[in-house]
């Protein structure tokens, strides 16, 4: 297998992370986009939407989309739920991922991290209407950390690697983590997971 894919992406990092729990082997190739590496015809022959990370497989055919490469990996493991209602329940906070935590949290670290804009009325406003929203996902999960230790079932899922690789560089779009005990307490739980590697490891050859 191969994994395109930029080292400080979060989506990235949820196929690197899967990667290492499962102790498979794989090519790494660096895309850098911010010098539109997404954007060449090469890359776009693989993922037409332009965007990392890609998975390819040993036929060759791409998987896009860090959750489906999250789905597809971890399928055939304790990482994915046997009961139907938990496999549906992972679902669930992988959609809640994309649609409620990803685009506030992983926006405002882009932007304060790489974009860094000039601070006109328009993005102060757009940025602290991002970091409230995204204050309100992590309350959600803090709300539900409060009675489990992960996300699903009691166990570590991929629906928790999909959750932990923007919520524990949150703090760099300006998200205090304070607030949220029990999500910080389930940080460190992922943290503790055999095999887990950090976001700014580079990948070994393999």
């Amino acid at each position: 297998m191969k994994l395109y894919d930029y080292l400080p992406s979060g989506n990235g990092y949820k196929a690197r992370l899967i990667l290492a729990h499962r102790g498979l082997r794989y090519e790494y190739v660096p895309v850098d986009i911010l010098r539109a590496e997404t954007r060449t015809a090469g890359f776009l022959s693989r993922n037409p939407n332009g965007r990392i990370p890609v998975l390819e497989l040993d036929d060759g055919t791409h998987l896009c989309e860090s959750n489906a490469i999250l789905f597809y990996l971890g399928r055939d493991s304790d990482l994915w739920p046997v009961e139907l209602l938990d496999q549906a329940r992972v679902m669930q906070w992988l959609f809640f991922e994309q649609y409620s935590h990803e685009p506030n949290i992983a926006t405002a670290r882009f932007w304060l991290g790489w974009l860094k804009p000039e601070p006109t009325p328009y993005y102060v406003e757009t940025l602290a209407r991002k970091q409230e929203a995204g204050r309100a996902a992590l309350q959600v999960m803090d709300t539900h950390l409060a009675g489990q230790p992960y996300f699903v079932g009691g166990h570590f899922t991929i629906a928790d690697i999909a959750l932990y690789a923007y919520t524990h560089v949150a703090p760099e779009g300006g998200f205090d983590l304070m607030p949220y005990p029990n999500v910080r307490a389930w940080l460190d739980r992922v943290r503790g997971q055999p095999g887990h590697i950090a976001m700014t490891e580079s990948p070994r050859p393999t």
